[in-house]
């Protein structure tokens, strides 16, 4: 399945506000790795997964609350959309 771009640039502009406090960096790549990078830590997977629901009006369960889904913008993106086809 091909990333859906409006819904990458959504998540990345997410992750800039909120944790890059507005400052886009060359370094931030779509399959960068948030918690190998630092750049969230465990409360920050908790906004990230608020703003996933609130916005993509998707639940998310407690078994799909792992680095696979939520790990890196492609990650989040395709797990964004895959469950929207489900």
């Amino acid at each position: 399945m091909e990333s859906n771009p409006k819904i990458s640039a959504s998540v990345r502009e997410f992750i800039v506000d909120n944790f890059l406090l507005g400052e886009d960096d060359d370094d931030f790549t779509n399959n960068r790795s948030f918690l190998e990078s630092g750049l969230i830590d465990s409360m920050g997977i908790l906004e990230l997964i608020s703003f996933v629901e609130d916005t993509y009006e998707v639940e998310i369960a407690d078994d799909e609350l792992v680095p696979e889904n939520l790990d890196s913008v492609d990650r989040v993106t395709k797990f964004i959309q895959s469950k929207q086809v489900a």
